[in-house]
């Protein structure tokens, strides 16, 4: 289409960047991704894909915009955040300002097996911008089970981490990790610096236009950690670490993630107003070294006894055991005490 007001020179930087050129920017312009979180790293993927004029983007979070948010997450703003408006309604928002001519979807909701499974129909590729193991292990399973490539990114304080999982080719999650990997840092206790959040950001969505270019070739194919603030940088070849007996993306793989059986459990308790979290594992938290970790937040009230650690933020109580298991005071909602949880369980 010719547009009178220059409109065609739209992607003409990217179409004249030789290795890529017109016929990558056609592959885009048909494609559909699915990106599973809006936060910061969801933010920047989405604005990034959809200043490429990738065709579709879908975008789910069940979260809503707070103004700690601002700091790294590109599409938000202040208004955003006086109004509790949800994370995929204003990104979509955003987005269909910057790009009016692509598809933007948005799905407010707490993303599991279920969900995913909805949303994946005809999708060519899955970013992850999700904060919690647990969803993306759900993600490596329901990826491998359809064939769809997807790219994994995280980051927390001045690191990051990213890699492109391509079912039948690559290692999958569960290849590296074996096991959801429970506490740990997240940014509400660590902090993070915007610019960890741009380096991941940046790597992820250049093999997102290897793939969805057809440049194949081009792909890392190996993992990327870094610090920022340690001026640190490490590529790791992982391709040896795929498992031939991986249940996920193994010879007769069984998706373990996608059963209730293999993923945290939530409920309320029957007469409270009260959300009950069990990881997938029982754990031995160090409860003394979790308080202080959470003390180190700076705001909300810490508690603790040999037996658990309660913690007090805002509307809401978190009484932490020594296993794992969390109960979530002040809510009825599981997606709201989920999110709560993984703000500092990640």
């Amino acid at each position: 289409m010719i547009h009178r007001d220059g409109r065609e020179e739209r992607y003409s930087r990217q179409v004249r960047f030789a290795p890529f050129g017109a016929d990558g920017q056609q592959g885009l312009a048909l494609s559909s991704v699915l990106v599973v979180g809006a936060g910061a790293l969801g933010t920047g993927i989405a604005e990034t894909l959809a200043r490429c004029g990738v065709g579709r983007i879908i975008i789910a979070d069940r979260d809503y915009v707070e103004w700690s948010n601002l700091q790294r997450q590109q599409l938000y703003i202040e208004a955003d955040a006086q109004e509790r408006i949800p994370k995929a309604a204003a990104a979509q928002r955003r987005l269909r300002q910057i790009n009016s001519e692509i598809v933007i979807e948005a799905h407010v909701m707490d993303v599991r097996a279920e969900e995913l499974e909805q949303l994946v129909s005809e999708v060519d590729l899955i970013m992850d911008g999700t904060d919690n193991f647990d969803t993306r292990l759900i993600i490596n399973d329901i990826a491998q089970k359809h064939s769809i490539p997807w790219i994994y990114g995280a980051c927390v304080g001045s690191y990051g981490i990213t890699y492109t999982i391509v079912p039948g080719e690559t290692p999958c999650l569960h290849c590296l990790l074996g096991a959801i990997p429970l506490g740990g840092d997240t940014c509400d206790t660590t902090g993070i610096l915007p610019q960890a959040v741009q380096l991941v950001t940046a790597n992820a969505t250049a093999e997102a236009l290897k793939l969805l270019g057809k440049r194949k070739d081009q792909l890392r194919n190996k993992l990327l950690t870094f610090d920022v603030w340690r001026n640190e940088h490490q590529e790791i070849g992982v391709m040896a670490a795929k498992k031939e007996n991986c249940p996920s993306c193994g010879s007769h793989p069984i998706y373990p993630y996608l059963t209730a059986a293999n993923t945290e459990r939530s409920d309320v308790l029957c007469g409270r107003d009260t959300v009950q979290i069990r990881p997938v594992r029982p754990q031995m938290l160090n409860l003394l070294e979790t308080a202080k970790r959470l003390s180190r937040i700076g705001s909300g009230s810490v508690d603790s006894n040999s037996y658990l650690v309660s913690f007090i933020e805002g509307p809401y109580r978190m009484v932490i055991f020594a296993d794992g298991r969390a109960l979530i005071h002040g809510t009825k909602d599981i997606a709201v005490a989920r999110s709560f949880y993984h703000r500092y369980f990640g």
